[in-house]
């Protein structure tokens, strides 16, 4: 379990701050007509929110395997 947490802090900060920001952007901001389909509900809002911090963060994550052109591994 810690591994995975050390392997993957990245991406659970970007959920984590991707919620808070979906929440806060539902509280701030939000739909007051209850017509749009992810701000009008903090639920949506929310999650919406944690799945593109999520994705967003795990862009910034690097491999830590380095491929050559052809697309094999390179010893070492």
């Amino acid at each position: 379990m810690k591994n995975f947490l050390k392997k993957n802090t990245l991406t659970i900060l970007g959920v984590l701050l991707g919620a808070l920001s979906g929440f806060l952007y539902w509280k701030f901001i939000g739909c007051s007509t209850g017509s749009c389909a992810i701000t009008s509900n903090p639920i949506n809002s929310t999650l919406y929110g944690a799945v593109m911090g999520g994705l967003l963060s795990s862009i910034l994550k690097k491999d830590k395997k380095q491929h050559d052109i052809s697309g094999n591994n390179k010893p070492g």
